[in-house]
């Protein structure tokens, strides 16, 4: 019995993806002039002690400094520093423990390219550990101690591979339940929204057909009809998915809906594990939060800089 081979892939842009890898590690990518501009703020909270020193964008601006190189708190301090002390500013650097405080309340925007074009969006989510034992302790010896995890949750542009929704959350919430919070993080129209089986509840299929889009997401075995009032077209939708597949067969409508190209989702979880590790710094669940929307912010600088063109190899 002879073995299927392999598809291999070749890069068309080789010469510019890999000037996008060397400058990955370009220093001065990550030293915005706005953010050194708006260093300090002079805004006054209003409240019991004192304001903040140093403005929102000084502290996002030393915690992707800390995610780019895997810094620890006092570390990232002393980079900085050296950094400031060779480009010859005056700017004072926020120590350890004010960037520990200013993250848990920051608010981190996601740089996502404005479009207009309607979005294929493909939904999925992994885990990331907090504390506990590796993985290769756990398969030899099992469990030693409570092992602990936070879920993290992506909304991925199937044509550019850029996140368009980051949803953070412990690990007793559900994929279904993020769904919505996922879609109202999107800021553009939508034709198709594309999710796996642990989406299929028709809540899910309420909320995507609500921002208009189609919904393909893969049944479970065995599920049947239901009836409907013209009012439920989230029923309606999972209705329509259930008699195309009794028609052509599963595999047919994946390929037909391009449900492949969920693997899109997967391929994002996959670079952010390899970019930053499957473990979270933080301690605090708001900290968790922001560091993971830092870590994809910087995943969407780093697809700005340039991407492989591969195409098929026969």
């Amino acid at each position: 019995m002879s073995t299927p081979k392999t598809q291999r892939y070749q890069i068309r842009n080789w010469s510019k993806y890999n000037a996008a890898l060397i400058n990955r590690g370009s220093i001065h990518l990550w030293i915005d002039a706005e953010a050194i501009a708006s260093w300090n703020t002079q805004e006054r909270s209003g409240k019991q002690g004192a304001s903040d020193h140093y403005s929102d964008a000084a502290i996002l601006c030393v915690l992707t400094i800390k995610e780019v190189y895997g810094l620890p708190l006092r570390q990232t301090q002393g980079f900085v520093q050296s950094l400031f002390a060779l480009m010859g500013t005056s700017l004072d650097v926020p120590n350890d423990t004010t960037l520990s405080r200013r993250r848990q309340r920051l608010e981190v925007p996601l740089p996502v390219r404005q479009s207009n074009s309607p979005l294929h969006l493909v939904v999925d989510s992994t885990g990331l550990k907090v504390y506990g034992e590796g993985e290769w302790k756990v398969r030899q010896h099992g469990y030693g101690k409570r092992r602990t995890w936070q879920k993290l949750h992506l909304g991925v542009d199937e044509q550019t591979n850029e996140i368009v929704a980051v949803v953070v959350t412990t690990n007793a919430t559900s994929d279904s339940e993020v769904l919505g919070d996922i879609l109202a993080s999107v800021n553009r129209p939508m034709t198709q929204v594309s999710a796996d089986g642990a989406y299929d509840t028709l809540g899910c299929y309420e909320a995507i057909v609500g921002y208009g889009a189609d919904a393909v997401i893969p049944p479970r075995t065995g599920a049947r009809q239901r009836k409907h009032g013209p009012e439920e077209r989230g029923v309606a939708a999972r209705n329509e998915v259930l008699r195309e597949i009794a028609q052509e067969g599963r595999a047919e409508w994946k390929r037909r809906r391009g449900y492949h190209r969920r693997s899109k989702a997967e391929s994002g979880m996959y670079r952010y594990k390899a970019m930053f590790g499957d473990r979270l710094s933080s301690r605090g669940f708001s900290s968790q939060s922001s560091e993971a929307f830092i870590k994809c912010g910087i995943m969407n600088r780093v697809l700005d800089l340039g991407m492989p063109q591969s195409i098929a190899v026969t």
